[in-house]
This record gives structure tokens, C-alpha cells and sequence, in this order.
């Protein structure tokens, strides 16, 4: 995982975050291979004060792979899962410029027939130096199965 975001705009993070996450996060994390290499994963996890919510902090595919619905299929699959059960709201935060990771939250919503709100959450100024955007929060649910 690690690897796919060097090579990638994604925000970068220690290796550490990704080791931490796969051990203590699994249910909430997914992986997609493609002839045993890593093209596509999700990050994510509840948050102890929403047992209904799932926090996508992550969502990364390989830039050979794009546009072929991995991202997707990877949240429906997340959702889709025993440990999911009890999930009702799936959340990220997305910077206004990322319009890729805004439609995949939409279409997450259209898939299941349901809405997708954004608002305002982490402001530009929390972030340390001056170059990264204010963080929008998006909330889709709530999910019907």
C-alpha cells in the first residue's frame, strides 16, 4: 500500500500507518490484487464515537488501473462484508480540487440510493505551511441493504 502512494498524489503517510492499520483495522481495510500485486487498497475505520460510520481515510489505485471501477467495487465491497453489518454512514474528508474522489462518494450514494452531503471540517489554516486545501467532510447514508 505504502508503495502505490509514493507513486501517487495521494497525502503521504509513514509505512508504519499502513502496517498499523492492515493489523488493527482489518475489517475495515481492503485490498485488490492483481496477479499478486497490490493495485488497489482502502483504508479505513470506525470511529469510536459512531459505531455506524466508517471513515474511508485512504482510498488508493494503482494509475494503471484507473478508471476501471476498482475504487468502487472496493467500498461496495467493504459494505458489503460481515463486519459491515452495522454501518450506516460512510465518511471521508476530500479537498475541493479532488473531483475524482467527490464523484466516487456520489456515485457510492447513487448506488445506493441514498444521499451524499459535504460540508465544511478540517480549514486550511489547522494544516501546517501552506500547501494544502481545506479538508470537506462527505457523509453518504444512510446505506440500505
Amino acid at each position: 500500500m505504502w508503495e502505490l502512494v509514493m507513486e501517487s498524489t495521494l497525502d503521504t503517510n509513514s509505512s508504519y500507518k499502513y502496517i498499523l492499520m492492515s493489523e488493527y483495522f482489518s475489517e475495515t481495510c481492503v485490498v485488490a490484487k492483481q496477479d499478486e500485486k497490490i493495485v488497489g487498497f482502502i483504508t479505513a475505520f470506525t470511529p469510536p464515537k459512531a459505531s455506524d460510520t466508517v471513515f474511508i481515510w485512504q482510498v488508493g489505485v494503482d494509475a494503471s488501473q484507473r478508471g476501471k471501477g476498482i475504487a468502487s467495487r472496493m467500498l461496495h465491497f467493504l459494505l458489503n462484508s460481515k463486519s459491515s453489518k452495522a454501518i450506516e454512514y460512510v465518511e471521508a474528508t476530500i479537498t475541493p480540487t479532488n473531483k475524482a474522489s467527490q464523484s466516487l462518494f456520489q456515485k457510492l450514494a447513487r448506488d445506493f440510493n441514498t444521499t451524499c452531503e459535504s460540508s465544511e471540517f478540517f480549514t486550511e489554516d489547522l494544516f501546517p505551511g501552506d500547501e494544502h486545501e481545506e479538508e470537506l467532510k462527505f457523509r453518504v447514508g444512510p446505506i440500505k441493504r
